[in-house]
């Protein structure tokens, strides 16, 4: 029968040198059994040492995608990534109240793991008001979620005040990223607040290494084929954890600078359908 296979949806930018962005999300959909889709939202030129151009879809074509994908195919879950400034995201949000695509889960790319602002405050705003208000799951970094909450976290009563305020803005559960940018590390610490106001806190190991490129788009995405699967949040995200997890500690040699994280070390899931 058609559309049995568990199919997700990945609205994305795309990375010449295929570390991040929507291929990223397209191997971690592969990797745990679904089928992934993609609506392209910008191109990227880049490699290892750095993004040295891009280029935003137009609006009509991001229309048409959408329209494609919905009178054809089944999608169970979608996740966000690159959305580059204020009329994508309204695009994006137009499209996905339009049709069926099960959860979202919004990868908020705000900034990066450095703190580096990605996006401009028209956009930021945007973001804020119209897309976290549609999120079953927000994934932001400890960078975003400063930027989200307007507040310094550096103390664990600030991080969970701070999961707190991005559920208030209207995202249902909450996995905030712990920080890892320090070489004295040796923990990484992600805090999860649940729709049913159930928490708790993740802890793995900090890989000291320049091969973690994606990592963000991978664990988005790797929830959004859990779900897609018909698993609850806390199960998906805990997946999703032990995939980066072993993705960042196994480096794949790719790049002379900052590269991928190894998907391929996580064995292969097959699809359950």
């Amino acid at each position: 029968m058609a559309n049995e296979f568990p199919q997700v949806l990945t609205i994305a930018g795309v990375d010449s040198d295929g570390s991040a962005g929507a291929q990223a999300d397209l191997h971690s959909f592969f990797m745990r059994g679904t089928y992934g889709t993609l609506v392209l939202t910008a191109a990227v030129a880049g490699n290892s040492y750095g993004i040295h151009d891009s280029m935003v879809m137009p609006l009509e074509f991001i229309d048409h995608q959408f329209a494609d994908l919905a009178q054809d195919l089944h999608i169970r879950a979608s996740k966000t990534g690159m959305l580059a400034d204020s009329a994508v995201i309204r695009c994006v949000v137009k499209n996905y109240t339009q049709y069926d695509f099960g959860p979202l889960v919004l990868d908020p790319v705000i900034s990066t793991k450095h703190g580096n602002l990605l996006l401009e405050t028209e956009a930021f705003e945007t973001l804020k008001a119209e897309l976290i208000p549609l999120a079953t799951v927000i994934t932001p970094n400890f960078y975003e979620a400063e930027h989200l909450t307007n507040t310094t976290l550096d103390s664990d009563d600030k991080i969970i005040a701070a999961a707190h305020q991005i559920q208030d803005m209207g995202a249902q559960n909450v996995v905030l990223k712990g920080r890892h940018d320090s070489e004295a590390q040796t923990t990484v610490r992600d805090y999860v607040l649940l729709a049913s106001g159930q928490a708790f806190w993740l802890e793995g190991p900090y890989f000291n290494t320049d091969r973690k490129n994606g990592t963000g788009d991978t664990l988005s995405a790797v929830i959004t084929a859990e779900l897609a699967k018909g698993h609850d949040v806390e199960t998906a995200v805990r997946i999703a954890k032990q995939f980066v997890d072993t993705a960042i500690s196994h480096e794949i040699a790719v790049g002379h600078k900052y590269g991928p994280i190894n998907h391929w070390a996580n064995p292969l899931t097959p699809p359950e359908y």
